[in-house]
């Protein structure tokens, strides 16, 4: 096969670009680690086999993620959210309306988010050399620490564009004796990204945590890692097997963690066997999503205040803003009850400037509103959403200030990168829901 030509799609504000290769039945989309060039990925020899051997039974999609590559290029850090978006920008643009995910490395998370977010549109999760967190934490003892992390990156970008700034004896330990290598792979770095973008990258890597997401997967997920991965430990695959519901785990020898790099034709094999072979795709009932709800505050005594009829024209107008509001956000208005409502999104930074936005719509009519958001898995009941996600939404809410945008940890965990700034408001029981929940004020301008 020739290599690809390079095309572009416009996702919000960015260019986006990609290259479709191959013709197979099902389409593919290989979800890139770290930083990637789809041009110069045909230069490298075992990057374009592997690839190739893809595109024999599949219709490859590559790209190059915003900020690398022959995309748009920034220093600002990407969220998940928005290359979740970027990747269904080019499905819509290739049309493709059903897709296997294939994520490898810093890849992972974000195909796991899509997987979840977008079930019926993902036909199967392929993860290799992944992680639902790359931090350790005290109750995630895996990855490297925060120390660690900064002392990478700060070598990364130091070194960036030169053999010593490659990471060659943690990414490929099989190639970390032969200079050429290291050469060559300095070569394709300085192409694929800045050293600004670099360093923006990797500190997002350290902040991502998706575990949360795991148990929402309903897609075929086969799940490949080699033994002694040097970047990513084992133990990684295992938790995400564990935790995502009827994943295949297969343990590969090897210490590459470079998905092409050392012996590639097995993970190969198990790819192809994977995909070519039949499987059922479960009907898609549940999803993941982002819940908003939010009411108005002294609603009672305004209503007192102003009498019956003016109050009913002021709900009429609050309720135009926001529906406006939430179209401007790809919300999704569920119901409306009184002076509250129920929204929901299918990606939590979007949902929290919502949540902003709609406070200041209130605030042109001399209201003020109090809203909370939560992440998790949700019934689809016809257009309605139900499900423990959306009490959880609901018992926030009702702890919030008034002119207060409250989420809960997992909101905050699934935006890292955004820009979005916290406070912390400690441990709180929801009524009706087990445990106690970590709860945070989002500073929304």
């Amino acid at each position: 096969m020739a290599a690809p030509e390079t095309h572009y799609v416009k996702s919000d504000d960015v260019h986006i670009a990609y290259q479709v290769i191959g013709d197979g039945s099902l389409d593919l989309v290989f979800v890139p680690g770290f930083v990637s060039h789809v041009e110069a990925t045909w230069q490298v020899p075992g990057r374009s086999a592997f690839f190739r051997r893809l595109a024999s039974f599949s219709r490859l999609i590559l790209f190059d993620k915003r900020g690398t590559g022959m995309s748009d290029r920034g220093s600002q850090i990407f969220t998940l959210e928005q290359r979740m978006h970027d990747v269904r920008a080019i499905l819509d643009e290739v049309g493709s309306e059903r897709a296997v995910l294939f994520g490898v490395s810093e890849g992972g998370p974000m195909s796991l988010l899509y997987a979840a977010t977008y079930p019926e549109r993902t036909s199967a999760l392929i993860l290799y050399g992944c992680y639902a967190k790359a931090c350790c934490a005290p109750d995630y003892p895996l990855g490297w620490s925060n120390e660690q992390w900064q002392r990478f990156a700060e070598n990364s970008v130091r070194n960036w564009g030169t053999p010593q700034g490659t990471g060659m004896e943690i990414f490929a330990p099989s190639l970390a004796r032969d200079p050429s290598a290291a050469e060559r792979a300095a070569s394709y770095f300085r192409t694929a990204a800045s050293p600004g973008a670099a360093a923006t990258i990797l500190k997002m890597n350290s902040e991502i945590d998706v575990r949360h997401v795991l148990p929402v997967i309903r897609a075929p997920t086969l799940i490949l890692h080699r033994i002694g991965d040097q970047m990513l430990e084992i133990e990684h695959a295992r938790r995400l097997a564990h935790g995502i519901p009827g994943a295949q785990l297969v343990e590969l020898p090897g210490n590459d963690h470079l998905f092409w790099v050392g012996d590639a034709g097995p993970l190969l094999d198990h790819v192809e066997q994977f995909l070519t072979g039949k499987h059922h795709v479960q009907d898609c009932d549940r999803v993941l999503a982002t819940v908003l709800f939010a009411d108005i505050v002294g609603s009672t005594e305004r209503a007192v205040a102003i009498g019956d009829r003016s109050w009913r024209e002021l709900l009429v107008a609050f309720r135009a803003k926001v529906q406006e509001t939430l179209r401007n956000f790809n919300g999704r208005e569920i119901n409306t009850a009184g002076d509250g409502f129920l929204a929901a999104f299918d990606g939590p930074a979007r949902a929290i400037r919502c949540a902003g936005a709609i406070r200041e719509a209130a605030r042109s009519l001399g209201l003020e509103v109090r809203c909370g958001l939560h992440t998790g898995e949700c019934e689809l009941v016809g257009e309605d959403l139900a499900g423990i996600a959306v009490h959880i939404g609901a018992r926030v809410a009702a702890l919030a200030a008034p002119g207060e945008v409250l989420v809960s940890q997992t909101v905050r965990d699934l935006v890292a990168g955004s820009g979005l700034a916290f406070v912390e408001r400690g441990m709180h029981p929801l009524k009706g829901v087990p445990s106690e929940w970590r709860l945070f004020h989002a500073v929304v301008d």
